[in-house]
């Protein structure tokens, strides 16, 4: 009876196919074995080792051009080269965990863009009666604003949680989204603008929501691109807005103008 096993039983004994034994040995990863007077070539325990050593080092992730150094290298090269290989392996796990977290954030919608401060904020609004399609113009206006000035946009939710806090506020700006469905001209517009402009100066704290979303670099374009987010060149809220703008720059707020260059 001759020693050793067939490539069938190495590979079953290893874990691998015989396809993946051949592809070692052509990588020149582990020696293939002479053939005995059968003409058959039989893996002794050397062999069996060699492809042990091979498929684990395959499976931890390392690429099969390493292997064969690090197998052939003294056994201080090859603790170095495996601890090399475990903080590659641990720079994966974190990059793997980080995609998997994003994907997790993707599939909630609202974490993904905008976080988890301004999904409370979001529900928040809902629980404080506001309409369906306000919080969700809310959302959008918040989203361009992340992406177009995210050096304020932290301090900004920070601004609009404090005044979610004052009755007074939330009643102003729910009255705000009831005059969309006015005609630009009604006699309320402006004395909603009026009221609302007279409430923030009042208000320093309330002030800094329409303060926060200020760009460093193209403010006007920026901030009237946030600004007027949802709303039609000719409604009522666009005309509100203009009067109340109006009012903040007579009264010395910075507010800057779409036409400014």
């Amino acid at each position: 009876m001759s020693n050793g096993v067939t490539i069938g039983q190495a590979a079953a004994f290893v874990g691998v196919t015989v396809k993946t034994v051949r592809h070692y040995h052509k990588l020149g990863l582990v020696a293939e074995p002479e053939r005995d007077s059968s003409g058959f070539r039989r893996y002794g325990s050397a062999e069996l080792l060699r492809l042990v050593q091979v498929r684990m080092l395959a499976a931890a992730g390392v690429r099969l051009a390493e292997i064969g150094p690090m197998l052939d290298a003294d056994a201080t090269r090859l603790a170095t080269a495996l601890a090399d290989v475990g903080r590659q392996l641990t720079e994966r796990i974190e990059d793997l965990t980080a995609r998997r977290d994003t994907l997790h954030r993707l599939a909630d919608g609202d974490r993904a863009l905008l976080g988890d401060h301004a999904v409370a904020l979001l529900e928040r609004m809902t629980g404080l009666g506001f309409a369906t399609d306000e919080v969700a113009n809310a959302r959008e206006g918040w989203v361009l604003a992340k992406a177009l000035v995210p050096e304020g946009f932290d301090d900004y939710l920070t601004h609009v949680e404090g005044a979610l806090d004052d009755p007074r506020y939330v009643a102003l700006i729910k009255r705000a989204a009831e005059a969309a469905a006015w005609e630009p001209d009604d006699p309320r517009v402006a004395e909603l603008a009026t009221t609302m402009a007279e409430h923030y100066l009042a208000n320093p704290a309330h002030l800094k929501i329409i303060t926060a979303l200020q760009a460093r670099t193209e403010a006007a374009t920026r901030y009237t691109l946030i600004a007027r987010h949802g709303e039609e060149q000719t409604s009522a809220t666009t005309r509100a807005a203009a009067v109340f703008e109006t009012k903040l720059r007579a009264a010395g707020i910075h507010i800057p103008r779409s036409d400014a260059r």
